[in-house]
């Protein structure tokens, strides 16, 4: 089980035979601290190789970006190959075979023309609740005014403390 954030954009593939393969860098961290003794024990990022199939792959391909938290589960997969140069080069990787998604979904985005009629459609219903409120805001402030006008004004005390500030 491994919780960490994508380090970049999936790379999507498909086989010959139609199947859907992903891979994805995920960057897990340890926090630092310090231990009983003192010493301090620095912040620690480890990289891991993910590997997706079929259905899963898609569905990274479609909603897993570069930043978002995923939370998996997989088996631990070793191989080695030679490369360009001829040197056996050995990979440790994540088959996954359970993931969630653990970055909130953002809205989805909508067209140009969807976007001005609900820009015009906004705009006509903020207008009439700001006329409704000024129309409240000048009853209210009508009543205010006869409020003030019976009441008596007090004169001001320079040496009371306005403010509750403790020094």
């Amino acid at each position: 089980m491994l919780i960490g954030n994508v380090g970049q954009e999936p790379t999507v593939r498909y086989l010959s035979n139609g199947t859907c393969v992903a891979s994805v860098r995920l960057a897990t961290t340890d926090r630092a601290y310090t231990t009983r003794d003192g010493v301090q024990i620095p912040e620690h990022s480890e990289w891991h190789s993910l590997i997706f199939w079929d259905k899963q792959a898609e569905t990274v391909e479609k909603y897993v970006h570069k930043g978002d938290k995923l939370f998996v589960e997989g088996k631990i997969q070793t191989r080695s190959y030679d490369d360009r140069q001829g040197m056996r080069r050995t990979v440790v990787e994540i088959l996954v075979n359970n993931m969630e998604m653990l970055t909130p979904k953002t809205t989805p985005q909508v067209t140009q023309g969807a976007q001005n009629s609900q820009s015009a459609q906004s705009y006509q219903n903020n207008q009439g609740a700001q006329n409704s409120q000024n129309n409240q805001g000048a009853q209210n402030s009508q009543s205010a005014q006869r409020s003030a006008a019976a009441m008596p004004v007090q004169p001001s005390n320079p040496n009371v403390a306005t403010d509750d500030a403790p020094f």
